[in-house]
C-alpha cells in the first residue's frame, strides 16, 4: 500500500485510538480514585526503536517523557522483548517523572513466516498515590530521592506472559495503600494487553510492511510539519528568566533562564545559566525537561501536526547537567516533575512570545497545586493516601480572555467529584467555587482560579506542593499580573494560620485546608471607560 494522505491519516487515527482504548481500559478497570476519577494516567505507541508515534490527549508532563522510559527498559533487557514480556519502572533518572508515576512498556509480535516479528510497543503511566516514603503520598519535601518513595529499576513484571507476582507484593508491602496498589497495577497490565491486542489487530490487517511504513511516515509528516512551522518564526535568539518562588527548604528564589534560538527550520532550546540543583526536592530529571520542551514546540505547531517524537527532530534541547532541569542521581524530584515542569512551560511560551507576540497567551496559574493527605481512616480501620491537583487560572489569549478553574499545560488530569471524594476519605468538601476576581485585568482578562476548602474528619499528615505563592502570574502587552495563590489552614475551622507554598504538616479533625489558586494574567492594556487602552 503507498503512504498517500488518505492512508496517512488513517494509520494516525487508527494509532491513536489504541492509545485512547488502553485508557479506556486502564480507567474502567482501576482501583483508586487518582486513576478512576483523575485520570491521572497516560498511554502511547512507539516504533520498534522507541520512538513515540501516537498517544491519547492525556498528560502531557508524562507523555513527553515516557520515550526516555521505553529506551531505558530496552537498554536494561539488551537481548530484546519477548512476546508476553512486561517491564516495569519508576526510576526518574531511567525516564521516570517522579516514583509515583508507574511506567509499563511491553513489545507487541505478529506470527510472520514461522517466526514472530516486532511491531511496537506500547506504554502507560500511571500516577500511584502512595509508593512508600517518609510521607503519605509519596511527594515529601526531600532532601534525597531515597526519602521519596520505592525506587524501581526495569525490571521484568512479566516473563513470556508469567506475572511477577512476588515483586507486585514486594511493590504492595512498600505502600501504605497496598490493596489500591494491586488494583491499579492490575488495571495497568489490563491496558498494556489491550494494546497488545489492538496493535496486533492493526498489522495483521495492513500487514507489517506497511503498518511500519506508516509509522516512519507519520513520524517524517510531524518533522516537516513542525520545521516549516518553525522556519515562519522569525530568527533569533529570545532569552528569558523567570523564577520558582522557593525549593520547600530555603527561601531563596530559584532562576530558570532559557535561550530560544531560532535559525531556518531549527530550534535549540538552552537552559544555560538556570540554577544549580537544588537541596529541595523541585529538581526536574532532564525526561521532564525534555517533555515541557514538546509541549511547548507541539503548542506552537498547532493541531495539524500529529503528537508524535517527529515534531522533536528539528529541536535541540540543552540542559546544563548538575542544574535544576537536569539533576544528578540522587536529588530530590517529587515536586520537579509537578511545579517546575510548569515553570519551564511559563519560561519557554514567555520566550515564544518575543517571536510571536500576537499568539502567546499570558502566564496561567504556572502550579499544580499539589495537594497530599494521608492518615487513618477511624471510621474504616485502615490507611488511606488521598492526592489531588487543583485547577487555576488560565492565561488571557491575544483574541479572548482566559479560562477559569482549569488545569492548564503539564497537566491535564479532572477534578475529584465531592460524591467520590467523600464517598471513599475521611474528608469533607467544604467549598469548591472560583476565586472570583483572581485574574488578571487587561485588553482580555486572565481566567479566575479556584477555592477548594477541604474538612479532616480524622487526623491526617497533609503536603501542599504549589508554586506561584510569592511571584504572581505576569500579565503580556501591558496586562494586569493574575493573583498570586494562598494556602490556609483554619484551625478548628475558623482560625486562619498561613501556610508556605511547601509545606507538611500535621491535621486534627475538624481541621479545614483551604487551597486559593493563582489567577491567570491578563493580555494587553486594559480598556478605560472611554473604550482606550491604557498600560500602568
Amino acid at each position: 500500500m503507498p503512504v498517500d494522505a488518505i492512508s496517512l491519516e488513517v494509520f494516525k487515527n487508527m494509532f491513536i485510538s489504541v492509545s485512547e482504548e488502553m485508557g479506556v481500559a486502564l480507567q474502567r478497570t482501576s482501583y483508586s480514585t487518582n486513576m478512576k476519577e483523575r485520570q491521572d494516567f497516560s498511554c502511547a505507541l512507539f516504533n520498534p526503536a522507541a520512538e513515540m508515534v501516537a498517544q491519547a490527549a492525556h498528560q502531557p508532563v508524562h507523555l513527553g517523557a515516557m520515550p526516555a522510559s521505553v529506551q531505558a527498559a530496552l537498554q536494561t533487557f539488551p537481548e530484546g522483548l519477548r512476546p508476553g514480556d512486561i517491564i516495569i519502572l519508576n526510576d526518574p533518572y531511567m525516564g521516570g517523572s517522579h516514583l509515583p508515576d508507574i511506567t509499563l512498556v511491553a513489545p507487541a509480535y505478529i506470527d510472520f513466516d514461522g517466526g514472530q516479528e516486532l511491531i511496537g510497543y506500547v506504554s502507560n503511566r500511571g500516577h500511584h498515590s502512595d509508593v512508600g516514603g517518609m510521607a503519605p503520598g509519596s511527594m515529601p519535601l526531600s532532601t534525597e530521592l531515597y526519602q521519596e518513595g520505592m525506587i524501581i529499576p526495569p525490571l521484568k513484571l512479566s516473563d513470556a506472559g508469567r506475572i511477577n507476582q512476588e515483586l507486585i507484593a514486594l511493590i504492595c508491602r512498600n505502600s501504605r495503600t497496598p490493596d489500591d496498589r494491586q488494583g491499579d497495577l492490575a488495571a495497568q497490565i489490563a491496558s498494556i494487553r489491550v494494546g497488545d491486542t489492538r496493535l496486533t489487530e492493526i498489522a495483521q490487517r495492513y500487514g507489517l510492511a506497511d503498518t511500519h511504513e506508516h509509522m516512519a511516515a507519520l513520524l517524517d509528516y510531524s518533522e516537516r510539519l513542525t520545521r516549516r512551522r518553525i522556519s515562519e518564526i522569525p530568527d533569533g535568539v529570545y532569552s528569558v528568566t523567570d523564577y520558582m518562588d522557593d525549593d520547600g527548604l530555603t527561601q531563596e528564589p530559584v532562576a530558570i533562564s532559557v535561550a530560544v534560538t531560532v535559525a531556518g527550520d531549527l530550534l535549540t532550546i538552552d537552559f544555560t545559566g538556570t540554577a544549580e540543583q537544588r537541596p529541595g526536592c523541585i529538581n526536574a530529571p532532564r525526561a521532564v525537561t525534555v517533555s515541557a520542551s514538546l509541549y511547548v514546540v507541539r503548542c506552537v505547531v498547532g493541531d495539524e501536526a500529529p503528537a508524535n517524537q517527529g515534531c522533536l527532530r528539528p529541536v535541540e534541547v540543552i540542559t546544563p547537567r548538575g542544574s535544576l532541569v537536569d539533576p544528578q542521581p540522587q536529588r530530590g524530584v517529587a515536586g520537579g516533575n509537578v511545579e517546575t515542569s510548569q515553570r519551564i512551560t511559563d519560561v519557554l511560551l514567555a520566550a515564544m512570545s518575543q517571536a510571536m507576540p500576537d499568539k502567546i497567551p499570558a502566564s496561567s496559574q504556572g502550579t499544580m497545586n499539589n495537594m497530599i493527605i494521608g492518615g487513618h481512616d477511624i471510621s474504616r480501620d485502615k490507611p488511606y493516601v488521598y492526592y489531588e491537583t487543583i485547577g487555576g487560572g488560565m492565561g488571557a489569549r491575544p483574541d479572548k480572555d482566559g479560562v477559569s478553574g482549569i488545569h492548564t499545560h503539564m497537566t491535564n488530569t479532572m477534578n475529584t467529584p465531592v460524591e467520590a471524594l467523600e464517598f471513599a476519605f475521611p474528608l469533607r468538601l467544604r467549598r469548591s467555587a472560583l476565586r472570583r476576581g483572581s485574574g488578571g485585568d487587561g485588553l482580555h482578562k486572565g481566567g479566575d482560579g479556584l477555592i477548594r476548602d477541604v474538612e479532616f474528619l480524622s487526623p491526617a499528615r497533609v503536603t501542599v506542593l504549589s508554586e506561584r505563592r510569592r511571584y504572581a502570574p505576569p500579565g503580556y502587552h501591558g496586562g494586569h499580573h493574575g493573583e498570586h495563590g494562598e494556602n490556609v489552614l483554619l484551625k478548628g475551622g475558623y482560625e486562619e494560620i498561613h501556610l508556605a507554598g511547601k509545606e507538611t504538616l500535621d491535621v486534627e479533625a475538624g481541621d479545614v485546608l483551604s487551597i486559593r489558586t493563582p489567577g491567570g494574567g491578563g493580555w494587553g492594556a486594559p480598556a478605560d471607560h472611554d473604550g482606550h487602552s491604557h498600560s500602568h
